[in-house]
């Protein structure tokens, strides 16, 4: 016989185990429309994601390339910068990969063709059910999840395993092989505190160099990779190790 107990805590596990999964789960709300903004963030948020928003394209683009979210959810009447342009940006500029759900009240077979072919990975026409959307989020955020990682990216900080081509905020960045390897893994190994010996591991395998070999490569990567730009990403932590991450970007 079932113990009614058992079954009520592995409810209430896999209930809890379900929402610590959408808690992980970063949104970006793109809309200027303050009633629909609203209700869809209030909505998303009972879910438990975490969900910023935008009221116009320009504060919209710059949310999404400095920042990482599961899934963009995409006006496409938007001041500032309209919805095409802004997805446009977002893919051939700043080789941005995230899901997007463009949302319009324009229906013709031209108007979705053009949101396609602008980089958007779904469509979804207004008035719309909170309830659709919701799971035309989560479906995106999952397939993305799921598909083979060979694009890395922290921040604004973009690198492919396949290509070996690395940009950050949109701008082309030549690396040796021996950078490359260390970018990769601290990229594959973001905002966590990395041993000097890992690193060396992970870069030489067996055969590290001298000590000091790893500061000066590090060093290196810092001048190409974070001088030209705003912040860094690569941090030292004294005492235990360096560490890649955005979360002390400026805002």
């Amino acid at each position: 016989m079932n113990n009614p107990w058992l079954l009520e805590i592995r409810l209430i596990s896999q209930q809890e185990h379900f929402a610590q999964q959408q808690k992980l789960m970063n949104v970006l709300i793109i809309e200027d429309n303050q009633d629909i903004a609203a209700s869809i963030y209030d909505y998303l948020e009972s879910l438990g994601y975490t969900v910023d928003a935008a009221g116009d394209g320009v504060t919209g683009l710059h949310l999404a390339i400095t920042k990482n979210y599961d899934v963009i959810i995409l006006d496409l009447g938007l001041p500032g910068i309209d919805g095409i342009e802004l997805c446009q940006r977002l893919r051939q500029d700043a080789h941005r990969t995230v899901p997007v759900i463009m949302l319009t009240a324009r229906d013709t077979l031209d108007n979705k063709l053009e949101g396609f072919q602008s980089g958007t990975d779904d469509y979804l026409i207004k008035p719309f059910a909170l309830k659709e959307l919701a799971a035309r989020v989560k479906v995106l955020s999952e397939r993305a999840r799921h598909a083979t990682v060979s694009k890395l990216q922290v921040g604004d900080l973009c690198l492919d395993l396949e290509t070996h081509e690395v940009s950050r905020a949109g701008k082309y960045i030549s690396l040796n092989p021996t950078l490359f390897r260390l970018l990769a893994f601290l990229m594959q190994n973001p905002h966590r505190v990395i041993k000097r010996e890992e690193l060396e591991h992970a870069v030489w395998h067996e055969n590290p160099p001298d000590s000091d070999a790893l500061r000066t490569h590090l060093s290196n990567l810092r001048q190409m990779i974070d001088k030209p730009f705003g912040y860094s990403l690569i941090h030292t932590v004294r005492g235990f190790g360096y560490r890649l991450t955005d979360r002390y970007a400026e805002d």
